[in-house]
């Protein structure tokens, strides 16, 4: 079993940053490969941003690469999200994620996610 919490979330103008956290229960954290998915209002989840458990594997949405970069410490048992030159189009609720994945592998498969945070919201004005 795994908890996810994440934090960071709030308001911001466009073109500012944001940084998410994901602070994962337990002593597996390493175990799973992680990713960040988010769900605007009205819309389906969609997958933004996966890294893999030895961290040395990452992989972005096309809508986010080049503007947001995940990483994660294992010794923290954290995963994290930066997001550069934010647009009103990446308002949503954005969501945590754990995967029980191989160690090099990635993946932006919600499916392939069992375990899920609460999610924290991030707005960005015009």
């Amino acid at each position: 079993q795994v908890q996810l919490v994440e934090t960071g979330g709030g308001l911001v103008q466009t073109g500012g940053s944001l940084t998410l956290s994901c602070a994962a229960s337990g002593r597996t954290f390493n175990r799973y490969g992680m990713g960040w998915f988010r769900q605007a209002p009205g819309k389906e989840r969609e997958f933004a941003a996966a890294i893999s458990r030895s961290g040395g594997s990452t992989y972005y949405a096309d809508s986010v690469k080049g503007r947001f970069t995940i990483s994660r410490d294992n010794a923290k048992n954290t995963v994290y999200l930066q997001m550069n030159s934010l647009k009103p189009e990446d308002t949503a609720v954005y969501y945590c994620a754990a995967a029980p994945l191989d160690y090099s592998v990635v993946s932006g498969a919600p499916s392939t996610y069992d375990y899920w945070g609460q999610g924290t919201q991030v707005t960005v004005s015009s």
